[in-house]
This record gives structure tokens, C-alpha cells and sequence, in this order.
């Protein structure tokens, strides 16, 4: 038996355009209703969030507090029992409460609600650049592996650090190489971990990616997904193996050294790798039609809800943001017949005409 996640209660202040929200959930599925630009969004974003720690529509927590205030509040309680909150401050961290106590690492959110939301903007993680990739996968990984949010805090600091150093008078100064050999040897053994990581998490994402593809487009194209890393020479058998890979990459930064003293940048790492998506061999992003790279998208995100229920044993919450207008009729009821069934589901929408009765009769409607 799966875990059941429910979130029975949500109630925000001061988060994006929402003063001050509450609502008690019923139903397995809620749609929330409203016109464009009321906060539909932003309330399913709130769900995101108590359960991510992150929003994919903003670049920084403060841009999730509203205009006027210095703090926002997110409170959820979980099966009726646990109650979890989430303060973010206009100045300082964000903190993390489950039954009055605060985590202390707090990815141990993800002991009391995970989700996978999927947004009409997602589109750009097939169709865009690279970072939106990595943005995605980084996702995949920390909902399997939580410590992965430590590892990636780590290795931006360490680059944020790198590129300090590179500008700093104590380089011009004393051109000291032990600082950045200290700098290498970090970044070789966390670039390393990222990269395994990431690597694990699409080989265990595929199959459930062929799945759906085929389910969704019903056909018989052959898809492919892969990890486009920086390092060179590296055999499929080196990519198993830590310490060949740790090696590689210090060699590499060693190589990039004297650029990297002229520009500040390091540009090599798992902060330029890629993922590729192919059909048939061919770059989904370069030559996909709109209608392939929708698919892809949509595969992509039901792959992670299967990945998470089978791999965890428990069912996430589904947040579908503005997704059905980007969607023909077939892939709308291929999605709503597939979602909401053990999964809370929530989804945004500005009329019901794309929903049929019985999926309405069992449905909790949010009206904003």
C-alpha cells in the first residue's frame, strides 16, 4: 500500500497577491476557478512551495511575499494530524515548523508532503535552455534523495566563492595557487556526487517516460534521454566508477585554469551540463514540432508522479497549473482520466468546459 498524502487544510498570508487565504480540502481533486490574473497561480504555487521549497516561477523566496509585507506564511496540515508551516521574511531565512517544533534540516519536509507540479511554462524546460534542464532534474533528485538540496547549497556556494576569489586584490596580490587547488579539490568530489546523482535519477525516470510517451501519443517512436556532461574521454563503464570521474574533473578545472583567472568564470561543472531529449534520435528541442515537444513535457511529469509512488511508496500531489489549454482534446482526457485517482490532485482553470460531469460530481471547486 502506498502512503496517502492529503493535504486537508491550506491557509496563507501575505503570499503573492493572497492578503490572506483559507481553505478546507474534501475531495481527492480540487479545481481552482477564476479569470485570468486573479491568483489561481499563486495559490497552487503555495502548495508547491510548502512542499518544494522552491517555486518554479520565482527566482528568490522574496519575490513570494506580497509587495507590502515583511513576511509570508504557508500552512498546511497533512492527513489531519500534522500541521506544517513555512515563514519566509523579507529579511533573513526562511524557517520551517511541523507541530509547533522547527526542522532543523529542512528537507525533512519531505517526510510529510512531496508533490510534482506541472505548469504551462514547463513547456521551456524541452523547448529552452539548458538550465531549465538542470533545474528539473536537480528537482527529480532531491524528491528521491533529500540530501541532494545540501549537496547543490554546497557547490553554488563553493562557485560563488571561486568567482569571488578570481576577483579578488588577495589573487592580483599573491596569484596564490593553493587556494584554488583547495577550490579544485572540493569541486572535483561535489561536482562528482551531482553528477552520478543526476545521472542515477534519469536512467531510473526513463522507462516511465517511454511509458506515458507512448500512452500519450500512441505511436511507436523511440525516445531517448540523456545526460550531457562536460567531462571528456569518459567511457560509459568510467561513469560508474568515483574515483575516475573525480580525477577527470580536477584534470579539467586544472585545464581551464588560466581562462578562468582572465574571466571569473568557471565554465565547467554541473552548472553547464544538459539533458538531451530525443524521438527517434532526433533533438526534441531543436526539430520537435509543438505537438511532440507537449508530449514530451506531459510524459515527462506523469514519469515523475510513477517515479516518486513506486520508487517512495507514497503518492505526491499532483498541482496542474494552466496546463489542459496547452493540451488537444485526446491528450486533455488521456490526462484528466489518469489523474486524481490516487494522487490528490489540484488544477487551475479559467471555465469547466473542459471537464466532464462525473469528473465535476467528484470534484471540490475553489472559486477565487
Amino acid at each position: 500500500m502506498h502512503k496517502k498524502i492529503f493535504l486537508n487544510k491550506l491557509k496563507i498570508k501575505n503570499f503573492r497577491n493572497h492578503k490572506s487565504f483559507e481553505i478546507d480540502l474534501k475531495e481527492q481533486r480540487a479545481i481552482v476557478l477564476g479569470s485570468n490574473g486573479i491568483g489561481k497561480s499563486n495559490l497552487l504555487e503555495s502548495v508547491e512551495f510548502l512542499s518544494q521549497l522552491k517555486s518554479n516561477r520565482a527566482l528568490s523566496d522574496k519575490d513570494l511575499i506580497e509587495n507590502d509585507s515583511d513576511m509570508a506564511v504557508v500552512l498546511g496540515q497533512i492527513n489531519f494530524k500534522d500541521d506544517l508551516k513555512l515563514n519566509l521574511f523579507r529579511k533573513g531565512p526562511k524557517r520551517i515548523y511541523v507541530n509547533e517544533s522547527i526542522l532543523k534540516k529542512q528537507s525533512e519536509i519531505k517526510n510529510y508532503i512531496r508533490s510534482v507540479c506541472f505548469c504551462s511554462s514547463d513547456i521551456a524546460i524541452v523547448r529552452s535552455e539548458p538550465s531549465y534542464r538542470r533545474t528539473w532534474i536537480d528537482k527529480v533528485v532531491f524528491q528521491l534523495e533529500p540530501v541532494y538540496l545540501d549537496l547543490m547549497s554546497r557547490f553554488n556556494r563553493l562557485l560563488k566563492q571561486r568567482s569571488h576569489f578570481w576577483r579578488s586584490e588577495g589573487f592580483l596580490k599573491t596569484q596564490s595557487s593553493d587556494i584554488v587547488e583547495s577550490f579544485d579539490i572540493q569541486m572535483s568530489q561535489i561536482s562528482t556526487r551531482i553528477f552520478r546523482r543526476r545521472r542515477r535519477a534519469l536512467l531510473k525516470i526513463k522507462p516511465y517516460v517511454e511509458y506515458w510517451h507512448n500512452h500519450l501519443s500512441k505511436s511507436k517512436e523511440q525516445i531517448d534521454i540523456n545526460y550531457i556532461s562536460g567531462i571528456q574521454n569518459i567511457s560509459p563503464e568510467e561513469e560508474e566508477q568515483e574515483e575516475v570521474i573525480t580525477k577527470k574533473i580536477g584534470e579539467q578545472l586544472l585545464n581551464q585554469r588560466s581562462i578562468e583567472a582572465l574571466t571569473g568564470k568557471c565554465n565547467f561543472g554541473p552548472h553547464r551540463d544538459d539533458v538531451e531529449f530525443l524521438i527517434n534520435n532526433i533533438s526534441v528541442r531543436k526539430y520537435g514540432s509543438s505537438g511532440q515537444q507537449r508530449t514530451f513535457i506531459l510524459a515527462l511529469k506523469m514519469a515523475e508522479l510513477d517515479l516518486l509512488t513506486k520508487t517512495l511508496n507514497v503518492n505526491p500531489i499532483l498541482i496542474l497549473d494552466d496546463v489542459l489549454a496547452e493540451l488537444d482534446l485526446t491528450r486533455q482526457n488521456l490526462l484528466l482520466n489518469s489523474v486524481g485517482k490516487d494522487s490528490q490532485c489540484f488544477i487551475s482553470a479559467t471555465h469547466l468546459d473542459k471537464f466532464n460531469q462525473s469528473f465535476l460530481g467528484s470534484s471540490q471547486m475553489i472559486h477565487l
